[in-house]
């Protein structure tokens, strides 16, 4: 099956970037390095094209509440002109299909941005238990998304004739895009959702005025830095909200979400695992499916993702360990052979900026 392309492909390839498959979709993995990049997204800002991600519209009567009723977070803790960071969890397992941002639009509509592999099979499942007059529809090749995201975000926003300044997690509507205060890089940033028609000159804008243009490899390492889990490494059907650490968006006191029953369950009987930070004492780089053990003879869970961090010089993973091994505990990964020790430590493992006024 041919690749997918980004309405803003012409512009990574006449910037030179080095393109790679993800989700289905062939996008930039970096320009000028990942070092670079992400230096850049750390002290002044970058721009990451993000168009893979998928957009879906859910419109009718009660269209929120249909949402609320479905998807893990409280949208009552919400309101219009707002966002939130929620869950689309199995029913009969409690398991995440995905991690996504909703968008509330108004009672009567709600904008979804699911990841890019796991779009179809949230609109699916979405769409097949609607009730009459709730329409749910993937609107993934008619919008462009990129992410304006570091400490000089806000300028380039404004020189760019873009919104910026507004709380965090909520977002401003006009002409068809939403310029939404949030990311993925625990930098303080903005996502613009913006027809694909419209997406090349607004590129251009926000590189003109003095954005980097970065790419998923320094996505990567910026995520993995505050310990955002990425689904389908850290998090997924085999793995439920209170294993993955996101319990945070799950609306407990909610009478309905899918994946309800079986969730709360496994929260009050506790969990046989958890998402965990690691920070390497020495000079071991962990990568994803590599073994933890706390000794020679007792391994404890694998590595789900793990990087060199630019901002440390050491690294840093994420793994999916016994839900007995504590914060603070020293264990070792299997690198290759080598016995690397690591640090248990609970991310972000670089101070996040990204709630800042």
């Amino acid at each position: 099956m041919a690749l997918l392309h980004s309405p803003l492909h012409d512009r990574h390839v006449a910037l030179g970037a080095k393109l790679a498959e993800f989700g289905g979709w062939e996008m930039p993995l970096e320009y000028t390095g990942v070092l670079k990049e992400h230096a850049a997204v750390r002290e002044a800002v970058g721009v990451f094209d993000v168009s893979h991600l998928g957009t879906a519209l859910v419109v009718g009567s009660g269209a929120a509440a249909y949402v609320n009723a479905t998807l893990s977070n409280d949208l009552g803790r919400i309101g219009p002109g707002q966002a939130q960071y929620t869950l689309c969890c199995d029913d009969a397992t409690g398991g995440i299909v995905d991690d996504l941002i909703v968008y509330y639009v108004s009672d009567d509509r709600v904008l979804l941005v699911p990841n890019a592999a796991n779009s179809p099979e949230v609109v699916r499942r979405l769409a097949a238990q609607a009730p009459a007059g709730v329409s749910v529809s993937d609107h993934h090749r008619e919008y462009a998304i990129f992410a304006v995201q570091g400490p000089d975000s806000d300028r380039v926003m404004r020189e760019a004739g873009l919104p910026a300044g507004h709380p965090y997690m909520s977002f401003v509507a006009a002409d068809g895009s939403f310029v939404c205060r949030t990311g993925y890089t625990g930098e303080r940033g903005y996502e613009v959702v913006l027809p694909a028609e419209r997406a090349g000159a607004l590129w251009d804008a926000v590189v003109a005025a003095g954005a980097t243009p970065c790419g998923l490899g320094a996505r990567d390492t910026l995520r993995t830095e505050m310990g955002y889990p990425l689904h389908g490494q850290d998090i997924g059907l085999e793995t439920t909200p209170n294993q993955g650490r996101v319990g945070w968006a799950v609306g407990w006191k909610k009478p309905a979400f899918w994946g309800r029953e079986p969730i709360v369950a496994e929260r009050e009987a506790g969990v046989r695992r958890r998402l965990v930070g690691l920070r390497a004492t020495g000079r071991g780089i962990a990568r994803p499916h590599m073994r933890v053990l706390l000794t020679p003879d007792l391994p404890v869970g694998e590595v789900t993702s793990g990087t060199f961090s630019p901002t440390l010089r050491q690294g840093v993973a994420l793994a999916l360990l016994d839900a007995q091994i504590e914060d603070g505990a020293e264990v070792s990964v299997d690198v290759r052979g080598r016995s690397e020790v690591f640090v248990v430590t609970r991310p972000p493992f670089v101070p996040s900026h990204v709630k800042e006024s």
